[in-house]
């Protein structure tokens, strides 16, 4: 009989493993993770792995309680380490969001490739597989010796913006640089609708200014696209020279809202109608301007498929996949092994 896997999860993103775990019909595992009173990481693993096919869930990022995104590094990796030694068969670390990837190359003299450090940490504690999604530098995957499934949250905005009408010839999808015209184009092929590129300059980190755009945008919807959302400068910035070139409305999407300094502000005082990201990083501050959609299905499957040894790309080649039907509870688990006994509490 296949041991049924199972799902632990760090203090970053609680409820996100939560959700995944309600979608698999499993639970999360009993684990102590909290501080001593020196405030270095205590983990305690409270049940028996051995032998089990372990998923452990954290996104590299603050919490709601205060911990930072070194926190949480540390707390993936001990976790890890704690589930090697008490001898599970394989841990697949789930980082929705992967911290430090915009350190992913020497920008100038004397500086740390700290995305690369980060997955050296994470191999090194005895991960042998990690599923994220939408990384910043798609050759972060390389920095890793162990398989890697870069999973894209595109399905799910794509069919959220459908929801709403937001489709065809009504909207444009606008990247707000060149490098990310890629993601924006897989957007524009699902959406049925033309593209733009917004041109820029960053004179320094975190500060970029508009220099023109490429595309028609007149009389149409601006929707723009990017894999995260920091300060919000350069989306505000992309809004006001878009609504200048003629846009009706301006929608921004983003995998990951990090929301970093007065970025909610920022969006409630600027021309953008609504910030649309999903749950990889915790809501922090309630806006009415800010819409977060749960990614867990997507996690969730691809758990499942890495379980069964089933392609996790197949999960993202169809070009219009099926949206879950909200509310509805997930489907039943196709055989009784994944389902997964609540142990009396310890």
């Amino acid at each position: 009989m296949v041991q049924p896997p199972l799902l632990f999860s760090g203090t970053s993103n609680r409820q996100l493993a939560e959700e995944i775990a309600k979608k698999m019909q499993t639970r999360v595992g009993n684990a102590l993770v909290d501080r001593f009173k020196n405030e270095e990481v205590r983990i305690e693993i409270r049940e028996n792995v051995r032998g089990a096919e372990v998923f452990v869930v954290q996104s590299l990022c603050r919490s709601l309680h205060g911990a930072n995104v070194n926190d949480a590094i540390m707390e993936l990796l001990l976790i890890i380490d704690a589930l090697r030694r008490a001898s599970a068969n394989r841990i697949t670390a789930v980082i929705p969001y992967y911290g430090y990837a915009k350190q992913d190359k020497k920008t100038k003299g004397r500086e740390p490739i700290s995305a690369k450090l980060v997955a050296n940490m994470i191999e090194r504690a005895g991960a042998e597989r990690i599923v994220t999604l939408d990384l910043h530098a798609a050759q972060i995957q390389g920095f890793f010796d162990v398989p890697v499934d870069n999973l894209m949250a595109a399905p799910t905005l794509c069919n959220h913006l459908k929801n709403l009408g937001l489709q065809g010839d009504k909207i444009v999808v606008v990247s707000p640089d060149a490098g990310g015209v890629p993601r924006a184009e897989l957007f524009a092929k699902r959406l049925k609708s033309n593209l733009a590129v917004i041109i820029k300059r960053r004179p320094e980190p975190d500060v970029s200014e508009v220099t023109h755009i490429v595309g028609d945008v007149e009389r149409k919807i601006a929707v723009v696209v990017d894999d995260m959302i920091s300060t919000g400068g350069t989306l505000v910035k992309a809004a006001e020279a878009l609504r200048k070139k003629g846009a009706t409305d301006v929608y921004t999407l983003a995998t990951h809202g990090i929301f970093a300094g007065d970025a909610i502000k920022q969006f409630e005082n600027s021309d953008i109608k609504k910030v649309i990201v999903t749950n990889t990083i915790p809501r922090a501050t309630e806006s009415p301007k800010v819409e977060h959609l749960t990614i867990a299905q997507i996690l969730a499957d691809a758990i499942k498929r890495i379980t069964m040894n089933r392609s996790v790309s197949e999960l993202f080649n169809a070009e219009e996949p099926s949206p879950e039907p909200p509310g509805e509870p997930p489907p039943a688990p196709a055989a009784a092994a994944l389902e997964l006994p609540v142990p009396a509490p310890v």
